[in-house]
């Protein structure tokens, strides 16, 4: 699932070039966005035994560290925030006890994440430590909400000021009167609610009441908002009535009002759409990724999950009896790792395929062949079984076929190639099971009508969500991946938008675009 996935497999070899006795990463999340995080925080975080995460880190970002113990430390209105000192206390136990932690932290860790109190404490526990930066908000602002903070005409200075200081304090250590003076731009973080108290402070110190302001909330995020508004307007629209809550960065000066010409977002064909993926959970970040790239918010639950077959006796009497065959066809990439896999489990080689013709149905499979370093001999222009058929044809009369295929699917392939004279064994190489169960907060996204795609990419996935959002389906535009799940959806009652051509993911984006416009 990582991306990272070759630093996940070479942990051990990889752990004994840092420290044997545990160390310590505090590793900045970026915005939001989680594409935004740095190529040495994705590294990091495949190494780690445990990754401690706050409410302002994006959750996508544990993709990175699978094979860690995931800790949240607090996400307000979700659950307990955890106290500064527990933090602490969590980091260094597992550190002194040997383990690679990670702290990760939403921005950037050098800027209002109170950074140096764990830095302090690390240190004194003698303990290694690594300050990974991130990309924080108020330069995310000038990318994603189009408001460069600095700019040769209007700002060559921008201060970045904290909305909520330390409560203990008994003064501000802010001047604002300096603040009010300030020829620039001004970023204020953490401000929503104590806006009346700042923006007044700034008012009162002679900042212009006209002065231009932006809100910028969940910033680099899909469903990122912004608000321009003057600098006395910020308070009333920060107010709880107006539902404009955290995370939230003000920026105040000229520059705001470049957002109009600068902004690139709203010209991605998917902005304000969300789309329900509904693939296997390790499969689903390759249609999340492009979609989330033309603007989509998406949303991942499996239809169905994909696993290894509950006795593999069947699988390995084929591998054993290989070299009987003439073809070997592969209906889909899953089927291509679970059996060249078991292959090697087993301690065979690539060579056990040697004299055979392969098959693949789909460039996907056909690809997957390759990673094992094998090419396909056969492969249909349409991507679908029975077009492997037609394209063998005669061919197979006579001749020793084996088709590894997944629990569930169609039997038309083997039943075409057995009438065309061929001996036909299948093999059952994975299987799907059914995802019954539906996450709270994505049941609730759908009941609510905000979710405007479904994706649906088999036959089974479409009978599986059928049983899980039966009275919603007709709600939700569906974009369907080849002729046989649509068909499979039309005979539930459901209506198709788009349907890929070919039968590839690339193919069901372009088609749920093209029905956007």
């Amino acid at each position: 699932m990582a991306i990272y996935q070759s630093s996940v497999q070479s942990r051990s070899a990889k752990r004994t070039m840092l420290f044997m006795n545990g160390a310590v990463y505090l590793i900045g999340a970026g915005p939001g966005d989680p594409g935004l995080l740095t190529v040495r925080g994705a590294e990091l975080l495949a190494l780690a035994d445990v990754v401690l995460y706050d409410g302002l880190s994006n959750p996508e970002l544990l993709q990175h560290a699978p094979q860690a113990e995931q800790i949240c430390v607090g996400k307000h209105g979700k659950s307990r925030i955890w106290a500064q000192n527990e933090i602490i206390q969590e980091i260094l136990g597992h550190a002194k006890a040997g383990k690679i932690v990670v702290r990760l932290k939403g921005g950037d860790p050098a800027i209002f994440a109170r950074t140096a109190e764990e830095v302090e404490a690390v240190k004194a526990a003698g303990l290694p430590l690594e300050i990974v930066p991130g990309i924080t908000a108020a330069l995310a602002a000038g990318s994603f909400a189009g408001i460069p903070v600095t700019h040769r005409g209007l700002a060559s200075a921008v201060a970045l000021v904290t909305g909520h200081e330390e409560p203990s304090k008994s003064e501000s250590a802010l001047d604002w009167e300096a603040l009010a003076r300030f020829p620039g731009t001004l970023v204020i973080y953490m401000g929503v609610t104590t806006a009346e108290t700042w923006t007044q402070a700034l008012l009162q110190a002679g900042k212009p009441a006209d002065t231009p302001a932006a809100l910028v909330r969940r910033c680099s995020l899909p469903d990122q908002q912004l608000i321009h508004c003057r600098l006395d307007e910020v308070a009333a629209q920060l107010s709880p009535a107006s539902r404009f809550r955290p995370p939230v960065i003000v920026i105040l000066g000229a520059v705001t009002q470049l957002a109009e010409t600068m902004n690139w977002i709203q010209d991605r064909p998917l902005v304000g759409r969300t789309v329900l993926i509904t693939r296997p959970e390790e499969q689903a970040e390759a249609l999340a990724k492009p979609l989330r790239d033309l603007g989509a918010r998406v949303l991942k639950q499996p239809a169905i999950e994909i696993e290894p077959p509950q006795d593999w006796q069947r699988v390995d009497s084929a591998i054993a009896k290989l070299s009987e065959y003439d073809l070997l066809i592969f209906c889909s990439h899953n089927g291509v790792h679970f059996f060249l896999n078991r292959l090697k489990t087993r301690g065979g080689d690539m060579r056990a395929l040697a004299g055979l013709e392969i098959g693949c149905v789909g460039k996907k499979t056909a690809a997957a062949l390759q990673q094992f370093h094998l090419q396909c001999d056969l492969m249909p222009d349409t991507f679908h079984a029975e077009a492997m058929a037609s394209l063998i044809g005669s061919r197979v009369n006579g001749k020793r076929i084996m088709v590894i295929r997944a629990s569930r699917g169609n039997d038309q392939l083997a039943t075409q190639l057995a009438v065309l004279g061929g001996n036909v064994t299948q093999v059952i190489a994975y299987q799907h099971t059914d995802v019954t169960v539906c996450d709270t907060g994505i049941k609730e996204a759908v009941s609510n009508g905000e979710v405007d795609w479904i994706t649906v990419t088999s036959s089974a996935t479409a009978e599986s969500l059928h049983r899980m959002f039966s009275e919603s389906m007709n709600d939700m535009k569906i974009a369907s991946l080849s002729p046989i799940t649509s068909k499979k959806l039309n005979e539930l009652g459901y209506t198709i938008q788009a349907e890929a051509s070919p039968y590839t993911i690339e193919a069901l984006i372009e088609a749920l675009v093209k029905a956007e416009q």
